[in-house]
């Protein structure tokens, strides 16, 4: 059976008057199914908009009807049958919790972390997690009127370094405007890529888990995000243009270091999911999920109307 959520908001006007005036609701809908969120092969998954739950649809219809959880999300991350959520804190001052989940999205682990909830990640095969948060601020737009902390967490020794910005980088020295985001596991679950802000600059950079080490890459790179084959980058760059989004979204050879702008020209503030190795993801605040060929050509399409934070059960 199908059924309908609605929300309805309205806006009132004229704070601290005895009488407020009423505009029109605005409406959104969505279709939804009824059956459990469960992260299965052949599923996209992602934050529904309308309720701030996990959410799921098939990979072969995902403008169709979704399937709602109950487990509340800022962003999530699938990969080999496990989830990782990124939600807000509990307590009274800012805050978020990494909570780690099964197949069932049953709760496994919970990690207190500080910041709003902004980034998160694992490797493919779920060992590995990393997520970010804003601590100030609240955009990647301006820099240095944010600060971010970025931790990464290994499932299986238990290691957790709740702040990268330790890490020793080749050929620079460690300030304290470095800011980090937007890690990618490579399969070693050792290797990573990862942006770093420093001196009104970014920079994609390696970096190394287990040593705590890392080189720069190349400049004005953000928000990378591995293909599946491991060969190419998908990061957004800056460009002339829009003030509060100056991105364009890129895709980088690794062996070649050639880099091809994408038929996107929207600035997207996102780090990019692969569904394949010819396809990204993304999502566009207030639209929804979007899609668009990694070979720079095609024209974007919408997938999953009224969500974000999407990504692909293996």
């Amino acid at each position: 059976m199908r059924i309908l959520i609605v929300v309805v908001a309205v806006l009132a006007l004229g704070a601290g008057a005895t009488a407020y005036a009423l505009r029109t609701p605005d409406v959104v809908s969505v279709a939804v199914e009824e059956g459990p969120v469960e992260l299965e092969s052949g599923r996209l998954v992602f934050v529904d908009e309308v309720s701030g739950k996990v959410a799921s649809v098939p990979l072969t219809a995902p403008g169709g009807p979704r399937r709602v959880s109950s487990l509340s999300c800022k962003r999530f991350f699938t990969a080999a049958g496990e989830g990782l959520c990124l939600a807000d804190g509990s307590g009274p001052l800012p805050g978020s919790s990494a909570v780690f989940v099964d197949r069932a999205l049953n709760e496994r682990k919970r990690m207190a972390v500080a910041g709003v909830p902004n980034r998160a990640k694992l490797s493919a095969d779920g060992r590995m997690a990393s997520w970010t948060t804003f601590v100030t601020g609240d955009s990647y737009a301006q820099a240095g009127t944010f600060s971010t902390r970025t931790g990464i967490y290994d499932q299986e020794t238990e290691v957790y370094s709740s702040n990268v910005e330790g890490t020793r980088v080749e050929g620079m020295k460690t300030t304290n405007d470095m800011n980090w985001w937007g890690v990618t596991f490579t399969p070693d679950d050792r290797t990573y890529y990862a942006t770093l802000s420093t001196g009104g600059k970014t920079y994609l950079v390696q970096g190394d888990a287990t040593d705590e080490s890392a080189k720069p890459v190349r400049e004005n790179a953000e928000c990378p995000s591995l293909s599946p084959d491991g060969k190419r980058l998908a990061f957004k760059k800056r460009v002339p243009g829009d003030g509060a989004r100056p991105w364009r979204q890129h895709v980088l050879d690794l062996t070649t270091m050639v880099e091809t702008p994408l038929a996107e020209t929207r600035g997207i503030d996102d780090q990019v999911v692969w569904l394949d190795n010819d396809t990204i993801a993304y999502g566009l605040p207030g639209e929804g999920i979007w899609a668009v060929q990694a070979n720079g050509e095609g024209a974007p399409r919408l997938l999953v109307p009224h969500a974000s934070s999407p990504s692909v059960v293996s």
